[in-house]
């Protein structure tokens, strides 16, 4: 019997990361991680910075998403993302700057007191915290 497959969409404002038919998808919602399999039961949810994994072919894959919203049905994932890289186009040293100018910027907004700036540098730290993790832990060889 042939293998149900899920299809999973990756879209940002830029356009389509992503169009795979995959076994798995785990992704970081805003309640914690999530599974999906194929026929799994349908819901929305929003997306958290973090790790988005795929199994295709019994091999895993990664993708560093930056927030959004994922619609799962039975067949399909789509995830409408702020924005999402695969590790291969990963800029480290890029990504690293951003880390220490988001750090700079938190540590600014903390002393002036100013909520909003402060929330804006945490949510940018968090990106550029996942896209080094990803790289990282999966970079391409």
């Amino acid at each position: 019997m042939a293998e149900k497959l899920l299809r999973l969409s990756v879209i940002t404002p830029e356009g389509s990361v992503l169009e795979e038919d995959v076994e798995l998808v785990a992704a970081p919602g805003i309640l914690g991680e999530f599974g999906v399999l194929y026929n799994h039961l349908p819901f929305l949810t929003s997306l958290v910075p973090g790790e988005l994994r795929y199994h295709q072919g019994g091999k895993l894959s990664y993708l560093a998403v930056f927030g959004g919203y994922a619609e799962i049905l039975s067949d399909r994932v789509t995830v409408l993302a702020e924005g999402a890289e695969k590790p291969e186009d990963i800029d480290i040293e890029r990504a690293m700057a951003a880390r220490k100018r988001a750090e700079e910027r938190m540590a600014e907004a903390a002393t002036r007191r100013v909520d909003v700036e402060y929330a804006r540098a945490r949510m940018e730290l968090l990106k550029q915290i996942t896209r080094i993790k990803i790289y990282e832990k999966y970079r391409p060889s």
